[in-house]
């Protein structure tokens, strides 16, 4: 009846008279497939059969494997009416992970809101990065500080990474926190971390082993350029970078000088394209040394790692 009734609001709200799909308790899987792969290829998606299975996986509970095992098994009521919604929704341009509230991260299952960044599979070169910067260091009880904690994809991958780690992550937006803490909560993290709702470093002591952080770094001027899945369901408090891209990072650099431990403390920031020399330049100037700029899979840089400047 729920689901049903989520249908039928959201054919309300997108104008749509008749459903998308057309699909039934009696229509099989693989008929299922195929009228959502017409249906993606023409709203002009790159990939209709990759979407057209994703979402059937999704939508009607069901293992990539089962395709294969049992093509011809019919979907129930429910699963017939889910997939009609979900498919609806991802023709309007909303991302998959978005309708389902999941996005895998590090291996991470995460739970995900319209209040937090959808996490990018290039932010794990954050991950990645600390790693390999701070290998030897494992074991370590190491004290992590992860502004702008969103959903808490960043905090969470290095605690599950750091055993002996305790984390603290800031958000401005409370309801971004408690998406961080359920998440932390769910992983059973929780007993190492806390969530603040906070100012970037406004209010904080003692210093931290490992600070990351994914800021807002897209311009202002920008957004309305961006891809829809992006600029439609990403919040804007999490993009919005400021006239020139860089605001976030003018506001972290004092803080990095001031909270980093100082002898081993490392930095792990994840910047736009084309920005990493302008955001070093930063950083300099706030008394912080750059020691390296780390790429994603694609080539493109992609995170600053550096440490204070010993006094």
């Amino acid at each position: 009846m729920r689901l049903r009734q989520e249908v039928q609001a959201l054919s309300r709200y997108t104008g749509l008279i008749e459903p998308l799909v057309g699909v039934g308790s009696g229509t099989t899987r693989a008929q299922a497939r195929a009228a959502l792969a017409a249906l993606m290829a023409a709203r002009g998606f790159d990939q209709p059969e990759r979407e057209a299975a994703l979402l059937l996986r999704r939508a009607a509970g069901f293992r990539a494997a089962d395709m294969i095992s049992a093509p011809e098994a019919e979907l129930g009521e429910a699963a017939a009416a889910r997939v009609e919604a979900f498919a609806a929704r991802r023709a309007a341009g909303e991302p998959l992970s978005r309708i389902c509230g999941r996005r895998e991260f590090w291996s991470l299952d995460l739970t995900i809101s319209p209040d937090v960044l959808d996490p990018r599979p290039e932010t794990e070169t954050i991950v990645e990065a600390a790693i390999s910067e701070i290998a030897g260091r494992r074991e370590a009880p190491l004290r992590v500080l992860d502004f702008g904690v969103g959903s808490g994809e960043l905090l969470c991958a290095v605690l599950s990474e750091f055993p002996r780690a305790i984390g603290l992550g800031v958000d401005l937006s409370e309801p971004a926190a408690a998406v961080a803490r359920a998440n932390l909560q769910a992983l059973g993290l929780a007993a190492r971390a806390t969530i603040r709702v906070g100012n970037w470093g406004d209010g904080l002591d003692g210093v931290f082993d490992l600070i990351v952080s994914n800021p807002p770094y897209v311009r202002s001027d920008e957004i309305a350029g961006l891809e829809r899945e992006v600029r439609d369901h990403d919040p804007r408090l999490a993009l919005d970078g400021g006239s020139d891209g860089l605001q976030a990072y003018r506001a972290l650099a004092p803080q990095l000088a001031r909270l980093l431990e100082p002898a081993e403390g490392r930095f792990f920031l994840e910047v736009g394209e084309g920005q990493a020399d302008a955001v070093r330049a930063l950083l300099q100037a706030g008394g912080l040394k750059l020691s390296g700029v780390v790429a994603d899979l694609s080539g493109r840089a992609r995170v600053v790692v550096g440490r204070r400047i010993p006094s």
